[in-house]
């Protein structure tokens, strides 16, 4: 009886430690004086039981702003994180005291999971190095270079499609599009035709989303990690990409190198400009420095990040535009009659000049992302003590920001009618009157987007050879409210994307 009653009171008192230590962290933001939303022991505003994407946590705490305070408190289990609910103070924390706000604190394990130290997770120093070597490989000049590879995707990819239609068809354009961005990335970033149009199982395509879709840990365990790095991975050995995923990319790249170099093969694409670097060789452009060669390893992260960042994103961009266009066909008869009388200009060619004249199809690629960013979430990681300007609080080092771009871009109060589909918004008027940093589609300031340009010239592509060829109306199977995969960073819908798809 006494073993017992030592055993119950010493799990009590664990119990009760447990509980005045989340209580005491729990008073965090209150004894700051800070406006927050109420936590639960333990996961704090994580959801308990539900699986729910990022976007819809972040969401689910900016949307209880009071206009009070810039931002509202939160917490990640015990971690104290910041949500900003106002664009001055995003603005801040973005771009002018950028200096304090650098790191994104995105977890990587560069000893179990070495193509996870790329550009997008990897902070200070080494982040700062490797932006430095690589936004050579995105100017206008090198998008110019690429661009007639993109067009040839496009021609091929056309042609596929025709072959799947005899006048009109229900097709599921979720895939189709997937295999189209599939093929250009492949293609630019690895110098591999890919050609999944006729193969639609092919290794890029499967490991492609299998590296986003199905990541070796749950949104939890992510989630985990993304507080207790130093944990995940001294402990638990906490891996970014599945072994296989890692190992199919790291080969082809090493593969892909040896044969280009043993060959002297030059494409003037992505890959290339990645061998010059790990060469030790300087991109000759005005901004550009000899800082060191790539690794290996170094290389192929960062073609593995141009791949999954280029062909989910721009893929989900344009299927989201169908389907608006599809919902509004006075909208897509007005960008159909653009791009006509723009070719008529070119010969009927698609080249870099009239694609950069058909401003109102960049507008409706705009409303897409503003509707759909396919980045809902922005973190930044405060890397020094932060007075908030205009009031007594202190950001902490450390402390966790989540910039909650999908809320932003369906705020009311910042767009008029947030569900309405209207490309005019960003008419030169209009994007003049709004806040600078009221659009957040690749983020901003020094950490924004580097592929935004090549992002963009990939759905301005596969868009007008899409309207040019074919006109898009919804159907029976078309979605009408959308599940999102709430392992995938991104705004990856579960179901499939079925349109009317008619030959012009």
């Amino acid at each position: 009886m006494d073993c017992l009653s030592t055993v119950l009171w010493l799990v009590i008192g664990f119990l009760s430690a447990i509980f005045w230590f989340f209580k005491k962290r729990y008073a965090y933001w209150k004894d700051r004086g800070v406006e927050y939303v109420q936590p639960t022991i333990p996961f704090g505003n994580l959801p308990f039981r539900r699986k729910v994407h990022i976007k819809e946590i972040i969401g689910n705490i900016y949307d209880k702003k009071s206009g009070k305070n810039p931002f509202l408190g939160a917490f990640f289990f015990a971690t104290p994180v910041v949500v900003p609910t106002d664009l001055d103070f995003i603005k801040s924390v973005l771009i002018k005291d950028f200096n304090s706000f650098h790191g994104r604190g995105i977890y990587f394990n560069q000893t179990n999971d070495a193509l996870s130290a790329n550009m997008l997770s990897l902070d200070g120093e080494k982040w700062k190095s490797l932006r430095a070597k690589l936004s050579p490989t995105f100017t206008s000049g090198r998008m110019k270079f690429m661009f007639p590879t993109v067009v040839k995707v496009a021609d091929r990819f056309n042609a596929s499609l025709a072959d799947l239609l005899e006048g009109s068809a229900t097709l599921e354009m979720k895939d189709l599009l997937a295999r189209f961005t599939t093929d250009v990335i492949g293609t630019c970033a690895f110098g591999i035709e890919c050609n999944s149009m006729k193969t639609p199982n092919s290794e890029f395509r499967r490991y492609g989303s299998r590296a986003l879709d199905d990541p070796p840990n749950s949104t939890l365990l992510q989630l985990l990690s993304f507080q207790y790095p130093n944990i995940a991975k001294k402990y638990f050995h906490m891996r970014v990409f599945k072994k296989d995923v890692s190992d199919f990319f790291m080969n082809t790249v090493r593969e892909t190198i040896a044969y280009r170099e043993k060959n002297n093969v030059r494409r003037n694409d992505f890959m290339d400009l990645l061998i010059q670097l790990k060469n030790g060789g300087s991109l000759k452009d005005e901004h550009s420095k000899t800082l060191g060669k790539l690794t290996i390893e170094e290389v192929a992260g960062q073609a593995l990040l141009f791949f999954l960042a280029g062909f989910e994103t721009s893929s989900t961009t344009m299927m989201f535009a169908l389907y608006e266009l599809s919902l509004n066909p006075d909208i897509q008869e007005k960008g159909r009659q653009e791009i006509e009388e723009v070719l008529n200009k070119h010969d009927g060619k698609i080249t870099y000049e009239s694609i950069k004249e058909m401003v109102y199809i960049d507008k409706i690629i705009s409303e897409t992302l503003r509707k759909y960013p396919a980045a809902p979430i922005l973190f930044r990681n405060c890397t020094q003590d932060f007075n908030v300007p205009n009031s007594d609080v202190i950001i902490e080092k450390g402390t966790r920001v989540a910039i909650s771009a999908y809320s932003i871009h369906h705020d009311p109060e910042i767009y008029e009618n947030p569900e309405v589909f209207d490309p005019e918004r960003f008419s030169p008027e209009q994007v003049k009157n709004r806040h600078p940093v009221a659009f957040l589609a690749f983020g901003d300031g020094p950490r924004n987007c580097v592929g935004l340009r090549f992002g963009r010239m990939q759905s301005r592509i596969g868009l007008v050879s899409l309207l040019k060829n074919y006109r898009f109306k919804p159907c029976e199977k078309t979605p009408t409210s959308f599940e999102y995969v709430e392992a995938n960073p991104l705004l990856s819908i579960k179901q499939g994307m079925h349109l009317l798809v008619e030959k012009v």
